[in-house]
């Protein structure tokens, strides 16, 4: 099969070092097996997404030379794909709406002794809102009162027959827990479809076969497994990489102000000079 990789970056700022060392492995993972690599815009934080960052995203890219295959996949202009989706699990009776506020959720928690946290470090959504019977769900819609949409979890493992897994690049099968994560959102008001469902979707129609990423987006890679049994998408492999770091062994963020690669552009680097910085802190021989 052909290899197909992407970098989907938001634009919710400018790219950095670290943002160009995951377009690297996409491109080059892309173009050592004569495949395609592609650029995806996951602007489904509609609040925090500016025009001018996804010019600066092209702007960069292309400077540093990592041409794109195909025309650009911009999630905002699909959000009509993933209620598709979003129909089809509730359809399935594997969606239900919770009407907690972030506050309703952390009481609850602190009140549990036996709280539950998830690989991303926050507390477990303890299923207040699961329960809840049909009437009421629909008294509380009709009156107006925000909710997310959550995936019924071990509903949704009970529909998946077997044991999931994913091929992750070093280490072979990589078995999957996803009820580590407790009943995800997969939709709220604000933002008609979550992280986990836009990436899953995507990937599949796009026909991505290698998903290279942070290692810290490798715990999610659980739930997006389930999501592609119950939707019915074909499984990737994944080759997840070390974050780069400062010197300090901060990784770099936009939340951290780490250097954007238009400020090096301007203070004189070259697109070589610059590729070379990403090979140093990383520990590769070349970016070429």
């Amino acid at each position: 099969m052909r290899t197909v990789t992407r970098f989907a970056p938001s634009p919710t700022g400018l790219l950095h070092l670290g943002h160009a060392y995951a377009a690297w492995m996409a491109w080059r993972r892309a173009r050592e097996a004569g495949g395609r690599f592609l650029l995806r815009i996951e602007d489904i934080d509609r609040a925090r997404s500016r025009s001018e960052f996804v010019l600066a995203i092209k702007e960069d890219l292309l400077w540093l030379g990592f041409c794109w295959d195909e025309a650009i996949r911009v999630q905002s202009e699909h959000f009509e794909d993933y209620a598709g989706a979003l129909r089809v699990l509730e359809a399935e009776g594997l969606l239900y709406p919770c009407f907690c506020t972030r506050a309703d959720i952390l009481e609850e928690v602190n009140r549990s002794a036996s709280a539950q946290h998830a690989p991303s470090g926050g507390p477990v959504y303890p299923g207040t809102c699961r329960a809840l019977g049909v009437a009421e769900r629909r008294e509380r819609i009709e009156a107006g009162q925000k909710y997310a949409l959550r995936l019924d979890m071990q509903l949704a493992l009970a529909r998946v027959s077997g044991p999931l897994w994913f091929e992750e690049e070093g280490e072979g099968r990589v078995y999957c827990c996803p009820e580590r994560f407790g009943d995800v959102v997969l939709a709220r008001k604000d933002t008609p479809a979550s992280y986990h469902l836009c990436v899953t979707y995507d990937d599949a129609v796009q026909g991505v076969t290698l998903v290279t990423r942070a290692e810290d987006l490798k715990p999610a890679t659980h739930v997006h497994r389930l999501l592609q049994a119950l939707l019915g998408l074909p499984t990737p492999r994944y080759a997840h990489h070390p974050l780069v770091r400062d010197s300090n062994g901060v990784r770099l963020a936009k939340r951290h102000n780490a250097p954007s690669l238009r400020s090096l552009r301007e203070a004189g680097f070259s697109a070589e000079a610059v590729r070379a910085m990403i090979a140093q802190v990383t520990g590769s021989r070349s970016l070429g």
